[in-house]
């Protein structure tokens, strides 16, 4: 049987030839081209089974040929698009078009031999890529998203644990899947559980197995990754039971008692601080320290307000493609005054709020006003449940402490009602303006720059 053959499209001689080496060395045919026209004329002698295609290319760009070939041609081949300049603008418009995969310049050589099997395998099945894996990388081009995008791609490299913080909705469990996909257990299970789902009854069952031939969660996990979604919620006994099971990397399975090698990658999440559930014996601490070794933060959204933007198009897109709703837009206003909201359920809320939008709106722009309506339930929500908690919380804090609290959270929601406008600010509150900028430095508040 004769070896898959791949096509590499770059105008770079030096990136086309280094990817030809490389998947040469993985066993596979390859030829190269220069540019669009070069690219049709090797698609004519040669039918590829995967094509690498650059995005910037001189005279026609990557994507306008993507989109000749497949509309014009209806080219089933896989496409994976590159770029040094990749934007998710881009890589949406490439996937809206037919593209299978997006990668980024300069190439990880795992990224681009795994990107390889799963296209392949894909065309092989006659699945798409959104039924090889469903998974999403963070998306956003801050600092923030780039640097965390960087440190999952070096700890999915290692078999090493990996403990993910960070607030409710801020995409834990995504990245928890983004680096599963992006290791050496890409193709082998990925098994979630709820650490509030184990109770000191049914954890044994759960892990091992129960009545007959009936498997367990870590018999289901073995050879791929197991994810422990919000770890903190584990009652001490089954943390103890995990420990144990983590460190002799073997089990017992329940019904036979046969002894089984566990072979797992060991992930979990948590938005609480795990270092106050020791001080409070409800986390066991030799448990923490084998679950930390490579600690991942997810930024909270109003942390990084400049992928909003980036944000709002991939969910409309998303929603657009893969369930067929009308195509609406955000106007410049609508996504000012989104970058200056507070996000309290970061990226799930905002998911949640183009899911919404596109739903029940009509029309193909999607105002500032009607954004600030569909938001109004969530600020009604918070301000019956989340006020009340806040009150609670500052009134067990020391006077000077709890008047700061107060004050932060204060200006924190009028300036994003002035769209981050200190003067705009000044005038609400009362404030002369000096004093203000003392003030907000004082309690950290900041005001964005649009």
């Amino acid at each position: 049987m004769s070896s898959p053959h791949i096509l590499v499209v770059d105008d770079e001689p030096e990136i086309r030839n280094t990817v030809k080496d490389i998947l040469e060395d993985e066993g596979y045919s390859v030829s190269v081209a220069e540019n669009a026209q070069s690219a049709r004329e090797s698609r004519i002698e040669q039918t590829p089974d995967l094509v690498f295609l650059d995005i910037w290319m001189p005279k026609e760009d990557g994507v306008s040929l993507l989109k000749d070939w497949k509309e014009n041609e209806g080219m089933s081949t896989p496409v994976v698009m590159m770029s040094g300049h990749g934007s998710v603008e881009t890589a949406v418009e490439a996937t809206r078009i037919g593209a299978f995969d997006f990668i980024e310049k300069p190439l990880s050589l795992s990224k681009l031999v795994r990107v390889t099997t799963q296209a392949l395998a894909s065309h092989k099945s006659g699945r798409g890529h959104a039924e090889v894996e469903q998974v999403v990388q963070p998306v956003g081009s801050s600092p923030q998203l780039k640097q965390l995008r960087e440190q999952c791609e070096r700890a999915a490299q290692t078999e090493t644990e990996i403990l993910i913080s960070g607030e409710p909705g801020s995409g834990k469990t995504m990245l928890a899947r983004y680096i599963h996909a992006n290791s050496n257990r890409s193709e082998q299970p990925f098994i979630e559980v709820s650490g509030a789902a184990f109770t000191n009854e049914n954890s044994a069952e759960q892990l091992f197995g129960g009545a007959g031939d009936e498997p367990g969660l870590l018999d289901q996990a073995n050879g791929g990754t197991f994810f422990i979604s919000e770890v903190s919620e584990l009652d001490l006994q089954t943390q103890a039971l995990l420990q144990s099971v983590f460190e002799k990397k073997s089990f017992v399975r329940a019904g036979s008692g046969e002894s089984v090698a566990l072979d797992v990658r060991i992930i979990s999440s948590t938005q609480h601080d795990l270092n106050q559930r020791i001080s409070d014996d409800t986390f066991r601490e030799d448990f923490y320290y084998l679950l930390n070794v490579v600690p991942l933060r997810v930024p909270a959204l109003r942390e990084h307000p400049e992928d909003i933007p980036e944000l709002l198009n991939y969910y409309v897109e998303h929603y657009v493609n893969q369930q067929g709703m009308n195509y609406r837009h955000f106007t410049l206003a609508a996504q000012n005054y989104l970058r200056y909201y507070s996000w309290p359920g970061n990226v799930l809320q905002l998911n949640n709020l183009v899911q919404r939008l596109l739903a029940i709106g009509d029309g193909e722009e999607i105002s500032q006003d009607e954004t600030e309506e569909a938001l109004m339930s969530d600020r009604v929500a918070l301000a019956q449940g989340g006020a009340i908690g806040l009150l609670d919380a500052v009134l067990d804090l020391p006077l000077r402490e709890a008047r700061e609290a107060f004050e932060k959270e204060y200006l924190i929601r009028h300036l994003e009602k002035c769209h981050g406008n200190v003067s705009r600010l000044a005038e609400r509150v009362g404030m002369e303006r000096t004093h203000l900028y003392r003030k907000m430095r004082a309690l950290g508040v900041t005001p964005k720059k649009k």
